[in-house]
């Protein structure tokens, strides 16, 4: 008889967050550089781990994360030429800056977008809505 061991609730939840924590440490370039350039991204086990953690695509997952781009990543590093390319820094580098520019046209458009929606809320006059149901009727 093999005894088969349950994880806990206190276990399985201090599972979730290390792995949303490490799931969202994979948006950071630099430190897929570090993986890469210390050969983790080779090891075997490593890769089959990264493949487990895709489940944090699903939205009752990914509802949790903080930065949404590590999924991005985390998809990226499926394959062997990314986890390959990241062991040069320029890489890294290059990922780095259009993550921030990424970041900062998507703050631009989307401070413009509630401006417009902002301004066509107060431009609409407030209407109550009609009490009972006309249908009904």
């Amino acid at each position: 008889l093999q005894a088969v061991a349950m994880e806990t609730e206190e276990q399985a939840r201090n599972r979730f967050q290390l792995e949303l924590e490490f799931v969202q440490c994979l948006a950071n370039p630099n430190y897929l550089n570090f993986l890469a350039q210390r050969g983790i991204l080779r090891d075997r086990s490593f890769i089959n781990y990264l493949k487990y953690l895709l489940y944090w695509k699903e939205p009752e997952y990914a509802k949790f994360l903080k930065y949404p781009h590590c999924l991005h990543m985390l998809e990226l590093l499926q394959y062997e030429h990314f986890r390959k390319e990241l062991v040069n820094a320029q890489c890294a580098k290059f990922i780095d800056e259009q993550q921030l520019l990424h970041w900062q046209h998507y703050s631009r458009k989307r401070m413009r977008l509630q401006q417009a929606l902002a301004e066509q809320t107060q431009a609409q006059p407030q209407t109550a809505p009609p009490h009972g149901n006309a249908a009904a009727k």
